[in-house]
């Protein structure tokens, strides 16, 4: 889950950079390359500042963490804008064509209703026997082949136009839900491109966090040494070290290594037993030492020294029991 975690985080980020960079890039035309490198490394920075701020934040001092949280803040809101202006520039080139093809056609139309009348009103002179004439008859036949060359023209901007319509279809329903008026699918996605900039940069960030968590977690997890029932000591799962002379018995001997100052005890073995009082390692997931007050910690602190020489180690070139 862990890995899981990073990897969305990681997702996340790339793809939030990209459309971040694209975006600031095209606001600044006048300076394309300079911005592309400038957007990327303040991408980077941001990532490695959240995930150093949680790791340090107890030991930084107190201007820099916060220096360095309003930054992250900031660069956030940077790529936020950046993602906005590139999801508003690919909602304008979508729309550009459909804009261009309305005017033609609002354009053919009124020639259109402008012949129309017109061939109505030869149409009734035609019928008049005092207007009759044959340059009547001839202006008739032009009007008609107007409108016929009008409705060519119409009939494939018709076409487009409905294929345009069918492209912006999805979005022109969610603006007819929620708006009115000509301006309804504009407002719809402003408010879908506002979500998804509010939602996008901020998660990555924090699933970054979230996976800094998770793995300080793992790395602090470990095992309680118990001795009467209280808690004597504390140490992580991949060292178990308890002093020689407090064992006294085991169910099968160690392997003899040729030493006699260490003896290797399996992480296994859970219970660990001292005459006449029992000693015992006990596996408690979710332990962490750093999470424990003074009072606390004192009470988990290791009763004996293993990093003496005679320690009770673990040693990897060690047999098994």
């Amino acid at each position: 889950m862990i890995y899981l975690t990073f990897l969305a985080a990681i997702l996340l980020s790339g793809i939030a950079g990209y459309y971040s960079i694209i975006g600031l890039a095209a606001i600044f035309m006048g300076a394309f390359w300079p911005v592309v490198f400038m957007a990327s490394s303040m991408e980077f920075a941001k990532l490695v500042t959240a995930s150093w701020l949680y790791r340090n934040w107890k030991t930084a001092p107190f201007l820099l963490k916060t220096y360095l949280t309003i930054s992250v803040v900031l660069l956030m809101l940077i790529t936020s804008m950046g993602i906005f202006g590139f999801l508003a520039k690919a909602h304008i080139d979508s729309t550009l064509d459909f804009g261009t093809n309305s005017v033609e056609l609002k354009t053919l139309n009124t020639q259109q209703k402008i012949s129309e009348e017109r061939l109505n009103y030869l149409l009734a002179r035609a019928k008049d026997p005092s207007t009759a004439s044959n340059t009547l008859d001839r202006q008739i036949q032009t009007t008609q082949k107007e409108l016929t060359e009008i409705n060519k023209k119409r009939l494939p901007l018709l076409k487009e136009e409905n294929k345009l319509v069918a492209d912006v279809g999805p979005i022109k329903y969610v603006a007819d839900m929620f708006f009115e008026g000509d301006g309804a699918i504009d407002k719809a996605v402003r408010v879908v491109i506002f979500t998804i900039m509010l939602v996008f940069d901020p998660l990555a960030v924090l699933l970054l966090i979230a996976g800094n968590i998770s793995l300080n977690r793992k790395d602090n997890e470990g095992r309680v040494i118990i001795k009467n029932d209280e808690i004597v000591g504390i140490v992580p799962n991949d060292k178990v070290e308890i002093p020689k002379e407090n064992i006294t018995s085991l169910d099968e001997k160690p392997h003899e290594t040729g030493t006699n100052d260490a003896i290797d005890f399996p992480k296994e073995e859970s219970v660990v037993t001292e005459t006449p009082q029992p000693l015992r390692i006990q596996q408690i997931p979710g332990v962490y030492t750093e999470h424990h007050d003074e009072e606390t910690k004192k009470k988990l602190e290791p009763k004996y020294d293993y990093e003496a020489e005679y320690a009770f180690k673990e040693r990897k070139d060690a047999g098994t029991f």
